[in-house]
């Protein structure tokens, strides 16, 4: 999902024209706290976290609301079997969200003129509001991680400043592993990168599991030592780097692998560069040790 504050999409070259309902109809009336008996998605509780929205009630509670609360518009219709996917997973977002953001729910069968305004061609589709203006949207279902990641950029754009939400999938996944169930740990882990490739927590988790396994087992004076004694035997080194991590010396690992690569070529030195590499993956991009680490590989491999 891209930034809506950068996206260039039809928004903002004036494509979606929502005059025509600025105008309030001749007898509006307040918008339910709730969904119709059965309907899907409906609105959770009685505040205003989720709302249904009609012809009559749109101005106020979209365009008027979005002046100082994003909107998030979500376009569905009873015989939509989709909009039973996402529909459910958007409200519980919105009442976690604790008011931060408000989710609008427009059927497309009732009111027709509001989903040609906003060219709706197909259905689940959500768009974010924001001052009275349409900012960005999507089609379809989405993941879960992806959809946070979405909101929280609406959020931005909306000028709301929120704390970035906890992902439960990744408290169980770290439970997990704190608990010694590596096997647990990496289906967790496995499963929220299936949905979000470039999460750096499950990047992180993950090669903190092969970390784990790497190193059970082993002496950690004693694979120190045999790494001193036989400074070419690469598992040793590798071993060594491992045991360094855990005890809080990655500095020390990361120069202790830095100098296998200068001492080797062909697969050992890929081999090497490997496991530094997921090393770093464990304290992240913006460690000052990694980017420092990482300069030193850049010149020892050229």
């Amino acid at each position: 999902m891209s930034d809506p504050r950068i996206t260039s999409s039809i928004f903002t070259r004036g494509a979606v024209d929502l005059s025509a309902l600025r105008t309030p109809a001749p007898s509006p009336t307040p918008a339910q706290a709730g969904p119709p008996a059965g309907a899907p998605g409906g609105a959770v509780g009685g505040g205003v976290t989720v709302i249904d929205v009609t012809e009559a009630t749109f101005q106020s509670e979209v365009l008027e609301r979005s002046l100082n609360t994003p909107v998030v518009v979500d376009f569905w219709a009873e015989w939509c079997e989709p909009c039973k996917q996402l529909s459910p997973v958007l409200e519980r977002l919105a009442v976690e969200g604790g008011g931060a953001w408000v989710l609008a729910k427009i059927d497309v069968d009732a009111n027709p003129r509001i989903a040609q305004m906003f060219r709706v061609q197909g259905i689940p589709m959500v768009y974010a509001v924001v001052g009275g203006q349409p900012i960005d949207a999507f089609s379809g279902v989405v993941p879960e991680a992806q959809l946070r990641q979405w909101i929280q950029a609406v959020l931005k754009a909306g000028g709301v400043t929120v704390a970035e939400p906890t992902d439960p999938r990744l408290d169980e996944a770290d439970d997990a592993l704190m608990s010694g169930d590596l096997d647990a740990a990496e289906r967790a882990y496995r499963k929220i990168l299936a949905d979000s490739p470039t999460d750096a927590a499950a990047e992180a988790g993950l090669a903190q599991v092969g970390l784990a396994r790497r190193v059970a087992g082993a002496d950690p004076q004693a694979a120190l030592a045999a790494a001193e004694a036989n400074p070419d035997d690469v598992d040793a080194q590798l071993l060594a780097a491992d045991i360094e991590v855990l005890s809080g010396l990655a500095e020390q690992a990361y120069r202790r692998l830095v100098g296998v690569v200068r001492r080797t070529a062909g697969d050992d030195r890929e081999k090497v560069r490997q496991h530094l590499v997921g090393l770093f993956t464990i304290a992240g991009p913006e460690d000052p040790a990694v980017a420092s680490a990482r300069r030193a590989l850049a010149s020892a491999l050229f």
